[in-house]
Order: structure tokens, then sequence, then C-alpha cells
């Protein structure tokens, strides 16, 4: 399974800051087992996340695309926005799992406005900026968006 990793922050673009979370994903994703074909960091930009989001799946570059910040509510916050201009279906349950998951640990979480879908036959997944949140996300969700990436190209 191919997977695309996103940072969305402008600081982390710009080499401003460090992308801790981007690191934290590339991690969990290779102990799963999958390929990591594609991993960048971009500033929080709706045409620009979106365009990329909507290449590398019509591209069939990725399987799966896992983002990483600008799904808060900060007013550059614009990943969950660019994600749903290009999916073709939402899955609500992926998100609404993550923030119920997450609730558990602190109020905050329901601050995310997280999205995830399906453009074609390629899962694309909002997971939250901070690095300890997406560790605990990414190790409550994975098993199940390995699933769907499968489901969604008709190998399960």
């Amino acid at each position: 399974m191919k997977v695309a990793i996103i940072t969305a922050s402008t600081a982390v673009y710009k080499g401003e800051q460090e992308d801790a979370s981007g690191k934290v994903i590339r991690k969990m994703v290779e102990e799963a087992g999958l390929d990591v074909v594609f991993m960048k960091a971009l500033p929080t930009d709706k045409t620009v996340l979106s365009t990329v989001f909507q290449r590398m799946a019509d591209g069939n570059l990725a399987d799966l695309i896992l983002t990483t910040g600008g799904a808060g509510c900060g007013p550059e916050d614009c990943t969950p926005e660019a994600t749903m201009e290009v999916i073709d279906r939402p899955l609500l349950g992926i998100p609404e799992g993550m923030r119920a998951h997450m609730l558990t640990l602190t109020k905050r979480a329901m601050l995310n406005r997280a999205a995830a879908g399906i453009r074609g036959n390629v899962v694309i997944v909002n997971l939250p900026g901070k690095a300890g949140a997406v560790k605990e996300c990414l190790g409550y969700i994975l098993p199940e968006v390995m699933h769907a990436v499968e489901v969604a190209q008709g190998i399960k």
C-alpha cells in the first residue's frame, strides 16, 4: 500500500518549524508495513492542498493520503475544505471516530475539523496537527483505514 504524507503547515513548509507530526505518521505507517512514496510539507493554502490531493489521487501516485495540520480553528486552517473539495465520497466515520476517541482524553478534540473521503480509489484522511494527537489518532484508526483502502480498490 502506497502512502503519501502531507503536512499542511506554512511554518514547516518555510523551514521555521520541524515536521514532528509527519515523522510520527511515517514511523507508524512503515511499522505497519506500508510504503511511504511521498512526504512533503505544503503551505496551508486551500488551492495548493486540493491541487496536490487531486493530482496524487488521479495519477494513482498513492493509495492513501494522510495529512497532518490545518484542521483546527485557526484563520489559515483549510485542510478539511481542501479535502472535501476533491473527494467523491465522504468517509464520515473516520473523523467521527477520531474525535470520539480523543474526547476521552481531552475536550479540545471537539475543535478538530478533520475530514476523510475517497477520490476514485484513493482514501484521504486528515489527522490532527500535534505529534501526540497524531500518534493517538492514527494508532486508533489505521487498521480500519487500511481496510477502507482495500475495499475502495476492490481488493476486499
